[in-house]
């Protein structure tokens, strides 16, 4: 690997990599434009679970960007891939509305409220947090059930800071329950492994572009391609020099990366 002029699918985190909160980053869309160009593909790929691909739809044409669904992978299409291959009879959604309404949507036996017959406890980035769900999710753990988490990431990144995310979240649980979910987004391969699927390009055309050492960075090593370290988000050098997977590149930012694609 290694020849950046010949990649062809562009997997990118969104957060912290090509926006912030409402703040595009310097140069995307002319990443994007010169993506095209080549004749190849930029896929939006995210852990975020708390809201629906339409929210990033309207996001994205926000800040001047057109998007279609075919655009995105995210942490509930590989949880939701997980979930209809176990067969579950009701799962516990620990997350927003909109994630809740994604997963029925797959056709899955959804539920937010106590009961005997639930078999597996799915947690994500919850910005509906309440005590109630908390207790409720210690009760079902000390039953035994499955567990399962779309992502392990600790913080969401804002302009103001960073919020507790799925993997704080976990931890919470953990500490209370002595239990650690089945992670299904990104560090796992899933994503981009999908991703390629759909489009058709090898690992050899396909890199990763993120701010994260332990999910971005991770997902592509673990999924045999290249990946990018943009230093505009949460990940620094020193994250990377003592990282067990680190990345095949460190660049300031995308438009410091885009010099050397194109």
């Amino acid at each position: 690997m290694g020849n950046l002029k010949g990649k062809m699918l562009f997997l990118l985190d969104m957060d912290g990599t090509i926006y912030l909160d409402n703040n595009l980053f310097p140069g995307v869309i002319e990443f994007l434009e010169n993506v095209k160009r080549r004749g190849g593909r930029y896929i939006f790929m995210t852990n975020n679970s708390s809201k629906g691909i339409e929210s990033y739809i309207e996001k994205m044409h926000r800040l001047g960007i057109e998007t279609c669904a075919e655009d995105y992978v995210t942490s509930v299409n590989v949880t939701a891939l997980h979930l209809q291959k176990q067969g579950y009879r009701k799962i516990y959604v620990f997350g927003t509305e909109s994630f809740k309404t994604q997963l029925r949507s797959a056709g899955l036996p959804v539920c937010d409220t106590l009961s005997d017959d639930i078999d597996c406890l799915c947690v994500g980035f919850d910005t509906e947090l309440t005590f109630q769900k908390l207790e409720d999710a210690c009760i079902l753990l000390g039953r035994g059930i499955d567990y399962v988490a779309s992502h392990p990431d600790l913080v969401c990144p804002t302009a103001y800071g960073s919020v507790p995310d799925c993997g704080s979240v976990c931890d919470m649980l953990y500490n209370a329950m002595g239990r650690r979910p089945l992670v299904l987004g990104k560090p796992e391969p899933a994503m981009p492994l999908l991703a390629m699927e759909k489009t058709g390009f090898s690992k050899e055309q396909t890199i990763v572009l993120g701010d994260r050492i332990y999910t971005d960075i991770a997902c592509g090593i673990r999924a045999g391609v290249d990946a990018v370290l943009v230093l505009s988000g949460e990940g620094t050098r020193e994250d990377a020099e003592k990282a067990q997977e680190k990345p095949t590149y460190i660049y300031e930012n995308i438009a410091s990366f885009a010099e050397d694609v194109f």
